[in-house]
């Protein structure tokens, strides 16, 4: 692998920042609400699985025990 100089690497790097783009503001908050919508409802979610299946053994448990 072929090295380069210190200033060679930094002149890169800032032309390789300069292609990024950047989200807005309202992206971003748009983005987080999102998000945490996402993970309320995966949260219901699981919590409504796992009543599902507490009552369920819960029910095979009492019927055998």
């Amino acid at each position: 692998m072929a090295r380069t100089n210190p200033l060679t690497f930094i002149q890169q790097t800032r032309s390789e920042v300069a292609k990024v783009v950047w989200p807005t503001r309202r992206e971003v908050a748009l983005t987080t609400v999102m998000v945490f919508i996402m993970a309320a409802l995966t949260s219901v979610f699981f919590f409504v699985v796992d009543l599902v299946i507490r009552g369920g053994l819960t029910a095979v448990l009492g019927y055998f025990g």
